[in-house]
């Protein structure tokens, strides 16, 4: 009797138990904040890389992009950029291009590299004109669509809290632009980015 009074008790217990007191709870670690604001001012210059980056200073322009991640430890992610920065003697640049990164981490610093493909639309620095009918006259384009290869370096501050709002960086674009001129087919550029990760929702 006493047996199998014990014995009902121990079903009892077994099939009471819940599934949910089985699944793990997520490390702050390993919880992806996909889609964050990433807002940055942006330096340019017309270089090779690591090259005269004093005289990039005195270009300025901003980016807006987002990101999402592959993996549920968020260290490889696609990112997708929007920039427009002005230069008065190289022309102002408009952008849009789309990065796959790879960020390890290490305590709250994180590194990244990064590579992608875009389109970057070059403005003429200068009035450009065209031998029309005896006589030079003014062109009606502004500039021209050419194809942007994109590679970059980042450190950033993600600090210990899984909810922190705020993340800041620090970024080095170089990008090819393809088709430039004639006599220029590929041109070097490169991009200093100082800038944060905005996240709204948690």
């Amino acid at each position: 009797m006493k047996k199998s009074f014990l014995f009902n008790i121990l079903i009892y217990a077994l099939t009471g138990l819940r599934p949910v007191s089985a699944q793990p709870i997520p490390s702050p670690e390993s919880v992806k904040r996909d889609w964050p604001l990433i807002v940055s001012l942006q330096f340019h210059s017309i270089s090779m890389p690591f090259k005269d980056l004093k005289s990039t200073f005195s270009n300025v322009g901003f980016s807006l992009s987002t990101e999402v991640a592959y993996n549920r430890r968020a260290n490889l992610l696609q990112q997708v950029q929007l920039g427009f920065y002005r230069n008065q003697n190289g022309g102002n640049g408009l952008s849009i291009f789309t990065q796959t990164a790879y960020r390890p981490h290490f305590g709250p610093v994180y590194t990244e590299i990064k590579a992608g493909l875009g389109y970057h639309f070059a403005f003429h620095p200068n009035t450009t004109l065209v031998f029309k009918n005896g006589e030079w006259q003014s062109a009606s384009q502004s500039g021209k669509g050419l194809l942007m290869v994109p590679v970059g370096l980042s450190i950033g501050y993600q600090g210990s809290k899984a909810r922190r709002l705020l993340e800041p960086f620090v970024s080095y674009q170089f990008f090819i632009l393809q088709g430039y001129n004639p006599d220029v087919p590929l041109l070097p550029n490169q991009l200093i980015q100082i800038g944060s990760r905005i996240h709204f929702f948690h």
